[in-house]
């Protein structure tokens, strides 16, 4: 895959993620398809390595979270509880179900947000 079609990956999942807050990581899976010569798991697991700095820098640029660092907490706490659990027991996951699971999630938000 060329380094311009990366850098567009990239450009997208930054404005997926900065606009909505997450989601940049429904941009780069599909486009670290097989031209990266990634497996799926290895896919989903990049693209968090990708996202993660790319929240950093969202933040930075974006209006401060209003609910401070003592309201933010229970969500880090819960979210890196989250996290490693996905990293020990999400490779026995099989892809197929990693999709399934995924596409549940976008349409559950989507409709979420439509109502």
């Amino acid at each position: 895959m060329s380094k311009l079609r990366l850098s567009i990956a990239g450009s997208l999942a930054g404005a997926v993620n900065g606009l909505f807050g997450a989601g940049g990581g429904m941009v780069l899976v599909p486009m670290l398809g097989p031209k990266t010569g990634l497996e799926e798991h290895q896919r989903f697991s990049s693209s968090i390595a990708i996202i993660a700095p790319i929240c950093v820098v969202s933040l930075f640029f974006s209006s401060a979270p209003s609910i401070g660092f003592t309201g933010l907490l229970p969500y880090l706490l819960g979210g890196a509880f989250g996290g490693a659990a996905a990293g020990l027991w999400g490779k026995r996951i099989p892809t197929l179900w990693l999709h399934r699971i995924l596409g549940i999630l976008i349409i559950w938000g989507g409709i979420r947000y439509i109502w």
